[in-house]
């Protein structure tokens, strides 16, 4: 009998799986350090977790067995009831066992807390990024709540329960809950003041006070959760901030009607949806009329998550790119010994360092209290949402590349990060909004873009590009009126984030990143196409092998 054999299997190898991500990971140990975390042992712990074969494959099943909605039950009673894979509450436990979704706000928690719960974000963001949009919805609910008194007695020790809850039960038969977020609206977008959810008080008025709201929202982000912020219009004092639960009090359903689930680009695992409200019971939460600034200041917290999580998909991508290429031959030699690929994993790395960097300086301010914190927290935040979040969709692209035809086959890590980055993008305000709102900031309160750049220049000294950079963005920033300054937004907001992690490599990181990437983005080339950059003075050994020596 003839034994068919076409062809031997070589040169082809698997994606990167089975090894630590803190572990291997030289440049978040460092910022760690710097900033004085006291919690390696458990990110060592959860890397190795996070990073196990068996976790990668969870991360894949709960991507490819979507969520199902099951409007009805067999007798046609409304029940609204989400079904998941198993391996989605594998992750769910996971990070909420780690507290992933109220780290800085545990009891236990002492300096560092926002700090050390980036880092835990930023390790379990980098295999599946789909359940952490609950844990962020969560997490920037919790100060929101905690200023309702009456609401943080009956929800506080559920809401930080580190233990997971899967069951869909009242709120008081669980022993944690999740927190979503429900704002947009068809005719609105990011448009809140457009929206047409109408609450009207059950009796008395104001905060604090039960109302039903009637209406619809176009998304609204994790409907299996126990329940959700929601903005509606009132009819003497405009917007407000309702808390409103998934089930009532007597044990029955609260109106809320989940009329189909989003078919996404990706975030695959996650469910996003749309609702109508009928009549649906919730409680106003902060005053009556401040439903927007009560509701962005929960956004703040997630828009930061964006940037850490964004910085995550960056780092798994690189990790990825880095480990095929040292095995993948073409051409007599591996891939990654051939200099034009060097030149695109070096862009790679230099963008990722910049990335984490920047992320986890911001966290850190989220620990302080300072003028120059203050300033970071409400110019940086939207900034770095805004550029870190954009860049992992090109370079995410990139990184597919590198791979190949086999990175662009749906069964793989690679296409699975090139479908769930744009959602940072645009979940939390689109790239547009990130800017208005840098441009809101330094307009309101001119007074915090001259303490950053004050700060910058502290660095900036020393460096004659760096220091003409800044000297012309701080110009144009004093020079330009609103028309001319709004038109201009994406480009400035580029060139201060640019400028920031330039500052903070120089502070930072080693003399041949900081160098090499200054080279590269003040080069005329740079921010074309990944990879445009000149040889002289890059040292592509160690640029790598810092990145990953694994």
């Amino acid at each position: 009998m003839q034994v068919w054999q076409t062809h031997d299997i070589s040169n082809q190898f698997d994606e990167l799986s089975g090894y630590n991500l803190f572990a291997s990971d030289q440049v978040l140990q460092e910022i760690l350090q710097r900033y004085g975390s006291q919690s390696t042992p458990i990110f060592a712990e959860l890397g190795q977790v996070v990073g196990s074969d068996i976790y990668y494959q969870y991360a894949d099943l709960a991507n490819r067995h979507t969520p199902i909605l099951h409007n009805f039950d067999a007798r046609g009673r409304r029940i609204d009831v989400l079904e998941f894979h198993p391996a989605w509450h594998h992750w769910m436990a996971l990070n909420r066992s780690y507290g992933v979704h109220a780290h800085p706000f545990l009891a236990e928690t002492r300096q560092q807390h926002w700090l050390d719960w980036a880092a835990r974000f930023f390790i379990s963001g980098q295999v599946e990024s789909g359940n952490l949009c609950p844990n962020a919805m969560t997490l920037g609910s919790i100060s929101l709540i905690q200023r309702e008194s009456a609401l943080w007695e009956q929800l506080g020790e559920k809401l930080l329960s580190t233990e997971y809850d899967p069951r869909d039960l009242p709120i008081a038969q669980k022993k944690s809950i999740w927190i979503g977020m429900g704002m947009t609206e068809k005719q609105g977008g990011s448009d809140v003041r457009a929206n047409q959810t109408f609450a009207r008080p059950v009796a008395a008025a104001g905060r604090g006070q039960a109302y039903l709201l009637t209406g619809h929202k176009w998304f609204f982000s994790a409907p299996m959760s126990d329940a959700h912020l929601v903005v509606a219009q009132t009819e003497h004092d405009g917007l407000a901030c309702f808390y409103v639960p998934r089930w009532l009090e007597d044990g029955s359903k609260n109106q809320i009607h989940i009329q189909r689930l989003k078919a996404k680009v990706g975030n695959q695992s996650n469910s996003s949806s749309e609702v109508e409200f009928k009549d649906a019971w919730g409680i106003m939460m902060g005053e009556a009329g401040r439903g927007i600034p009560t509701i962005i200041e929960m956004a703040n917290y997630t828009r930061l998550t964006c940037s850490v999580g964004s910085s995550a998909m960056l780092r798994q991508a690189l990790v990825q790119c880095i480990a095929y290429t040292r095995q993948r031959q073409a051409f007599g030699k591996t891939l990654a010994e051939q200099p034009l690929m060097q030149a695109v994993l070096v862009d790679l790395a230099l963008e990722t360092e910049a990335a984490m960097q920047l992320s986890f300086y911001l966290a850190h301010c989220y620990d302080r209290e300072d003028a120059l914190a203050l300033a970071w927290r409400r110019i940086m935040t939207p900034a770095a949402k805004f550029w870190i979040c954009k860049r992992a969709v090109e370079l995410s692209g990139e990184a597919m590349e590198v791979f190949g035809g086999n990175g662009y086959v749906d069964t793989g890590i690679m296409a699975r990060i090139f479908k769930e980055a744009p959602v940072n993008t645009i979940w939390e305000g689109s790239g547009n909004v990130m800017c208005l709102d840098v441009l809101r900031a330094v307009q309101r309160d001119p007074e915090l873009i001259s303490v950053l750049f004050n700060s910058l220049a502290e660095v900036t000294q020393h460096d004659q590009i760096l220091q003409d950079e800044l000297n012309d963005l701080s110009s144009l920033f004093t020079r330009l009126d609103p028309t001319e300054m709004q038109f201009m937004a994406r480009g400035l907001v580029s060139r201060l984030v640019i400028l920031v992690q330039a500052v903070l490599l120089q502070q930072h990181a080693p003399d041949f990143v900081a160098s090499a990437f200054i080279q590269s983005r003040y080069s005329g080339f740079n921010g074309w196409v990944v990879g445009m950059m000149s040889s002289v003075d890059i040292d592509v050994e160690q640029i790598l092998n810092r990145a990953f020596a694994v």
